[in-house]
């Protein structure tokens, strides 16, 4: 009796380790396809706190995607039969989704497609985001290109935020130059520059060694907000209250 209760002790504690290293091996496989699952994913920007996609939007993304890789004519009919039957909301968080997923050349064509709706008009943050979608993914190139069309553009409007933005992507690239174009097709549009446009050109201009060209924007940072424009206001504060005797 006592080798027969031992014999399905034995069967028991059997079983029961047999469970667990089922447990055990099923864990591992779901921790490396979780890692797997990272792995993929990990050049890819995580969606901004507060948006979502709308299921068209999803469904476009997806759509333009399949077609891209295809032919052109393919493409096409995704724009026709997907794109352009969105609203303006969901156009603009396609474009940013393809952004996000660094689809830069098929983000370019959706960009290019929305310039034909009526409601456009040029939103410069939006501009920044490509900018810098671009110049992550080494299109420099392209990046000339779209602040070619942005300065040809005959309804930009005067947009202080969006200019900041803009030429602080423009900075991050070291394209120095082209920060200096939207400086001055900001003016040229009576959207007068603030201590914060200032800041990121100058800053800019001198870390990239041209003391020229940056005395040059300093000069007119003087002419704005006289010798001490580059203090913050509560330093500003300090030095009024440093000086009143």
């Amino acid at each position: 009796m006592m080798k027969c209760l031992t014999v399905v002790n034995q069967i028991g504690v059997g079983v029961v380790e047999a469970k667990q290293a089922k447990c055990v091996e099923r864990r591992a496989t779901t921790m490396m396809a979780m890692v797997s699952m990272r792995d993929r994913s990990k050049n890819r920007k995580p969606l901004q706190k507060g948006r979502s996609l709308s299921i068209e939007a999803i469904q476009t993304v997806q759509a333009l995607k399949r077609a891209s890789k295809n032919s052109h004519s393919s493409l096409q009919q995704a724009f026709t039969a997907n794109f352009r039957r969105l609203l303006k909301s969901d156009m603009i968080a396609v474009l940013r989704e393809l952004l996000r997923q660094n689809q830069c050349l098929l983000a370019l064509q959706v960009f290019e497609d929305m310039k034909k709706e009526e409601w456009y008009s040029p939103k410069l943050s939006l501009y920044a985001e490509i900018v810098a979608a671009l110049g992550s993914n080494g299109m420099l190139e392209q990046v000339h290109e779209l602040i070619v069309e942005l300065k040809a553009e005959t309804t930009v409007t005067p947009d202080l935020q969006g200019f900041n933005a803009l030429m602080e992507s423009l900075m991050s690239l070291n394209l120095t130059g082209l920060a200096v174009e939207c400086y001055y097709l900001m003016k040229s549009i009576s959207c007068d520059p603030d201590k914060l446009s200032f800041k990121i050109l100058i800053d800019g201009l001198t870390s990239n060694g041209e003391m020229e060209l940056s005395e040059v924007i300093q000069k007119d940072a003087r002419e704005y907000y006289g010798p001490f424009w580059d203090l913050s206001e509560e330093e500003e504060a300090e030095m009024s209250y440093g000086s009143t005797w």
